[in-house]
């Protein structure tokens, strides 16, 4: 098997899913990091995360936020704080700031939009939002404030999958988020998602169908990290039993670095971050592989660390203890030792025509 001047088929995505030599990996990590400096160049774009509220109306079997968490002290930032981190951004000389939360309906449509046109007016940043699922009205609010880009993870594409592991919100109904991608779209939001690797009853079909997925909706941002539960969740709580089922895909460093590849080579102008769950799962060089192997963004946290401690969507993140500056210092020196230089700007995502090939 063997990277050709033609695009990927579902069939050798799938191969390449379930690929074990060392060797044939290689070409893989090659291939990727190839496209990503012809089609984005070697700057990385850091974009500054602000988690504004770990407040969610939702029970998502997985995630430390889950409403049914009552260990958790719950926060919500204020308006003026929001902006000073976005100014803290401006100041570090990162070209985004990406403001998220747990689905908190206590984030009125109006306060974001307040929050949104700050930003804009007091630095000129651009605006990431990614608050959950939001009302058509909401989003078209945000957009018209100045808000440049959604982010919002499909997580599988199985339905049945989706389902187990997301139960409905009472007064909400049945979730769809391919729906929501969509409004967004058509609102003129630049659009992210992704995909959690290993979660339970996910299989190698169905990874493969979430990769083809990025390139039929043409995926301005992708985001892909390890399926992490937290230990207080039904999902974590039922531990981290060995999986025997070979059709099962692990929740595994190197599964994560097959999607950023394979991604890279499916979408190959998108922004593909390499993600804090990659740095926690490996603290030594998890951000800097991922780069290697076909991303081009990071994001340094800028939650006051007042708050930080308290967005445990799952235990022992990266970087929880470290300042913005700390974080941000570190960052930078760690992409510079890689030979990639900081992005500037707002480095949103550059459509050109589509390749005759990788």
């Amino acid at each position: 098997m063997s990277l050709t001047e033609h695009p990927l088929s579902r069939e050798e995505i799938l191969d390449w899913l379930r690929e074990d030599d060392p060797r044939q990996l290689k070409l893989l990590w090659a291939a990727a990091n190839a496209v990503r400096h012809e089609r984005v160049g070697d700057a990385v774009h850091l974009r500054g995360l602000i988690e504004i509220s770990n407040i969610c109306r939702r029970q998502c079997g997985y995630c430390g936020l889950r409403a049914g968490n009552a260990a958790l002290e719950r926060y919500r930032m204020r308006e003026d704080e929001i902006v000073a981190c976005a100014r803290q951004a401006k100041d570090f000389g990162y070209g985004t700031v990406v403001m998220q939360a747990g689905e908190d309906p206590g984030l009125e449509a109006e306060m974001i939009a307040r929050v949104v046109r700050s930003v804009k007016r007091e630095t000129g940043l651009a605006v990431t939002l990614s608050l959950g699922e939001r009302t058509e009205s909401e989003l078209a609010l945000w957009r018209e404030a100045g808000a440049d880009r959604y982010l919002l993870r499909f997580e599988t594409s199985c339905r049945e999958l989706y389902d187990a592991i997301h139960p409905p919100v009472p007064d909400q109904g049945r979730s769809d988020r391919f729906e929501h991608l969509r409004v967004l779209r058509s609102l003129g939001f630049e659009i992210g998602s992704g995909v959690m690797v290993g979660i339970p009853g996910q299989g190698y079909l169905t990874l493969a169908q979430d990769l083809w997925l990025f390139r039929e909706l043409d995926l301005d941002m992708i985001g892909v990290g390890p399926f992490i539960a937290h230990p207080g969740t039904p999902l974590g709580a039922a531990g981290s039993r060995a999986l025997v089922d070979p059709t099962q895909v692990p929740n595994a460093e190197h599964m994560v670095y097959r999607v950023i590849a394979l991604a890279r080579l499916l979408c190959p102008e998108a922004n593909i971050p390499s993600t804090t769950a990659l740095a926690t799962i490996n603290r030594t060089t998890g951000r800097e592989l991922g780069l290697a192997r076909g991303a081009n963004v990071v994001m340094p946290n800028l939650t006051p660390l007042g708050y930080r401690q308290k967005y445990e969507i799952y235990p022992g993140k990266a970087c929880i203890n470290e300042t913005a500056q700390a974080c941000h210092g570190c960052l930078e020196r760690r992409i510079r030792f890689m030979g990639r230089t900081v992005g500037t700007g707002a480095g949103g995502r550059s459509r050109r025509a589509p390749s005759s090939g990788f």
